[in-house]
Formats: C-alpha cells, structure tokens, sequence
C-alpha cells in the first residue's frame, strides 16, 4: 500500500509540473495573440484603401487586361498556397487546413501533374512530403507576430510564380480567425485578382471614392495590382497566424483544465488510499491487543 501511495504522488507531482508548463504556453500565446491582432489593424487600413483604389481603376471597364493579374488564362496547373504551423500543441488547427486542402483536390480531380504546393509552415510541408507530393517552394519559421517585410520573400516569390506561368491560378488555403475559442477552414481564389467582389447585384462598385488617374488605368494597374496580389497573401498569413495563436491558447487552456481534473482525481485516490491503509493499520494493533488479552 505504501508503494501505491508513493506512486500516486510521484503522478500528482507531474501532473502539476505539466500544468504549469501549459498554463505558461497559454500566456504565451494569448499574448502572442494580443499583439498580432494589434498589427492587424494597420494593415486592414492599408488594404481597404489599396481595395478602394483597385475597384475603382475596375469602374474604368479595361477592355484588355492581358499583361495583368486580372488576365484569366487557361488553368493548367493550379497552385496551393497552403499555410500551417511549424509546431504542434495547436489542438486541430492543421489537420482542419489539411483535410480541407485534401479534399479540394478530390473534388476537382486533380492529377499530381496539374497540381503545385506552396507550404509555409512545417506541419503541411512534412505530411504533403510523407504522401508523396513535391512542393514547389517550402517556408518555415514564419514569425509569430510577421509584418510585411518579414514575409516580403514569401509573396514576392509566389506572385513572380503566376507570372512566369508555374501555375495559372492560385487558390490559398489557411484557418480564418473567428474568435479566441474557434476558426474556420477557408480556400480562396486569390490569383488571377477579380473584381467580382467589389461589384453588387446591380453592376456597381460597391466603394465609390473618386480618383484621378495619370497617365492611364492600364499603367496604374500594371504598378497597383501586383501589390494588391501581395496584399491579399500577407492578409491571409497574417490572418491564419492569428487563428494559431487562438487555437494554441485554447489547446492550452483544455490541456491545464484537464490537468486539474486529473489532479483532483489523483487527490482522492490518494485520500481513499491512505484511509484504508490507516484502517488496516488500526485493525491489525486492535487484533494485536486483543491477542494479547
């Protein structure tokens, strides 16, 4: 009984260094949490105002937009951008974007040969690897809170791929932020850029800011929407980083409570056992009185 004893309390005790160990990772990434939607702010500000710029230079009604990232070519291939994270410890958060990427393809039958990866994170890089595909580019170690310049490579590099025609469309598939407690799984279209969701029902722009256009709509879109393009991948890591850092804390906070509960189990196992081991005791020393008499 006594070995038991010390077993059980060999278990508390690691069950709490455990706790503690995620209740910190827990701080950890609720701040990381703080900070990253802190960032955000300024670049929604900025993408609202680029989005205003492009759905008006849209108004101009170009006739051509060869040359362009509006140009629709025939798709080929079709690239993924696919964004994970480069550790675990985030509850579901890159088995949701997997399984969702997985199935895109099913859907669509899509051959190996019709299909590039893009991985930023270690998570999608080494399970697509371990299924046999090859990635046409890979990044890991993303920052925690990432600003531009910090993934400046990453969108650079996938907006020259479209235009060199690696691939003729590209589709980026990520966890949107919803709250702290949930996300959601979201693919979208993100190359060739289209204004269809800049226009209503009834044909309008739904922005109506006025702009004066020098030297022409052609050549402002050729500056505009190669940055536009890049905003729209930066705004989709940020916003898939953001998701994992929600995800990260609510795994945390689950795995402390659970830890807790375990403890508390633990306790009356403990409390049970060392009553029954004092009621042994109490009844041997009664036996052994009673012997004696």
């Amino acid at each position: 009984m006594v070995a038991s004893l010390e077993d059980i309390q060999r278990r508390v005790a690691s069950t709490k260094k455990t706790r503690q160990i995620t209740a910190a990772m827990q701080m950890v990434s609720t701040s990381k949490l703080s900070q990253i939607q802190r960032q955000g702010g300024s670049y929604y500000d900025y993408a609202d105002r680029l989005h205003d710029m492009v759905a008006h230079i849209a108004e101009a009604n170009i006739a051509n937009p060869a040359g362009t990232l509006l140009e629709q070519r025939e798709v080929k291939k079709v690239g993924f951008l696919v964004i994970t994270s480069d550790r675990g410890l985030v509850g579901g958060y890159n088995s949701t974007v997997l399984k969702g990427l997985m199935s895109i393809i099913h859907e669509r039958k899509l051959k190996p040969e019709q299909i590039e990866l893009l991985v930023i994170g270690g998570n999608g890089a080494d399970f697509l690897k371990k299924r046999g595909y090859d990635l046409a580019y890979e990044y890991r170690e993303v920052s925690d809170v990432p600003t531009f310049n910090d993934v400046r490579e990453i969108v650079k590099t996938v907006t020259e791929m479209y235009d060199n025609a690696v691939f003729d469309e590209l589709t980026v598939v990520y966890n949107h932020f919803v709250s702290r407690i949930s996300n959601e799984f979201r693919a979208e279209k993100m190359l060739p850029v289209t204004t269809d969701d800049m226009v209503d029902p009834n044909g309008e722009t739904t922005v109506h800011a006025e702009y004066d256009v020098e030297p022409s709509a052609e050549a402002i879109l050729q500056v505009i929407l190669p940055q536009y393009a890049q905003s729209l991948i930066y705004g989709a890591i940020l916003d898939a980083k953001t998701a994992e850092h929600a995800a990260s804390s609510a795994a945390m906070s689950s795995a402390t409570d659970n830890a807790k509960e375990i403890i508390d189990r633990l306790d009356l196992q403990y409390n049970r056992a060392r009553q029954s081991a004092i009621t042994t005791e109490i009844t041997e020393i009664t036996g052994g009185m009673a012997a004696l008499e």
